[in-house]
Formats: C-alpha cells, structure tokens, sequence
C-alpha cells in the first residue's frame, strides 16, 4: 500500500533536497529563470539566460557547467534541466499548448510551482498500460485520471543521483492506476515504494520550499 502522510515528509523532502547542487540566492533566480525559459519550448542559450538576469554570459555559462543534469543541443543550448526536457520522454507536460517532457513522473508535481504555470500531464502505467492524466497547478494537482492513482519512489545516495539522476532515480519513478498495480511494480524493484498522490505533491512542494529557500516562487506571491 501507499504509505501515508505521517511516515515523514519532512525527511524525506530534506534527503531529496540535498541531491541538487546548493544554490546560492543568485543561482537560486538562475535556476527558476532557466526553468522558465525552457518551459517556453525552445532551447535556451547562455546569453539569452544571461540578458534575463542581467548578468555576463561567462558567468552564467560557467554556473551551467558546473552544475549536474544541464543537457545541451549541437549549438551549446540547454534542452533539458533538472526533471523538464524538449526532447521527447515518457512522460508527457503540456504548458500553454506546449508539449514539453520531464525524466520522470514526479518532476511533473514539482515544476509547476517553479515555472508558475499549470500543466497536464500525461503517463504511461508501466503495469497495465493506462494512462494517466493529471491537471498540476502551482498549487496542487486539481485534476486525476484514474482517481486511484499513485507514485512509485526512490531514495538513492546523493552521489549516484548526482553521477546519473535518469538511470539511478528516474527509471524507478512512474505513475500507476491504481495502489494495486503500484504494489505489482514494487515488489520487483528493491529500494522503491508507492506514495500517495497527495504525499508526492507535498513532497514536491517541500522540496521546492528548501531549493529556493531565499527565493519568493511565483505561487506564492500575491
């Protein structure tokens, strides 16, 4: 079964946060800025990054490949960061008629909140082959189809996440119809288990909360 809310949210939103490189507040604003222009659908170059924050390209292109899971095209763009990709993926996220991609199931509860936007989202069960479909606000998930739904979940050390977050946390991250099916899955993959839907949004929420710890996210501005 999905485990509930009182096992320790708090805990594990901690571990989860301490995967991503720390940000200091400026590369905390790089960051969301970077997300936000990707989200846009177009791949986002240093210099475009750079004029939004007013900042030198060098710097900001020297922030960039310093940090983990920031992947470029044939032109030195950044086509996918953090859990949101142009590039086709799994798991589908349609913003403002934009179809965008995330690595996994639950980069799709966290990055409305960072890009200030609502999302559907679209996911393959890897056990029965349902799609599931979510309607993610900065908020809060306000729509799920089958209302069932649930997350599988990983908590791999920081430096296997850091070396590849895609192989060592993404591909053990899905949405599933139902708990049943979830429990299917499981059990066959050591190290994981299910969390509620409403478990993995707080949890997302959370995460966001200690990242950008001295940034004001869009959702929650007045």
């Amino acid at each position: 079964m999905a485990r509930n809310a009182n096992w320790g949210l708090n805990s594990l939103a901690d571990e989860v946060a301490g995967w991503f490189p720390k940000l200091s507040k400026e590369e905390q604003q790089l960051s969301l800025q970077l997300y936000r222009l990707l989200a846009q659908g177009s791949p986002v170059s240093p210099e475009q990054l750079a004029a939004r924050l007013a900042l030198p390209p060098e710097l900001v292109l020297q922030t960039l490949r310093r940090w983990p899971g920031v992947f470029y095209d044939e032109r030195e763009r950044v086509i996918g960061y953090w859990g949101l990709a142009l590039p086709e993926m799994a798991h589908r996220f349609t913003v403002n008629g934009r179809r965008l991609y995330t690595w996994c199931a639950w980069d799709s509860l966290f990055l409305p909140e960072l890009i200030g936007e609502t999302a559907r989202v679209e996911s393959t069960c890897p056990v029965t082959g349902t799609v599931v479909r979510l309607v993610v606000s900065p908020q809060a998930i306000i729509e799920m189809d089958p209302a069932g739904a649930v997350m599988s979940f990983l908590t791999p050390d920081a430096a296997r996440v850091q070396e590849d977050v895609i192989i060592h946390f993404c591909h053990f991250v899905h949405f599933f119809r139902s708990a049943e099916a979830g429990q299917r899955w499981v059990s066959e993959h050591d190290g994981t288990f299910l969390l509620s839907m409403q478990d993995a949004s707080i949890l997302a929420r959370r995460k966001n909360a200690i990242r950008y710890r001295d940034t004001v996210l869009i959702a929650d501005q007045p």
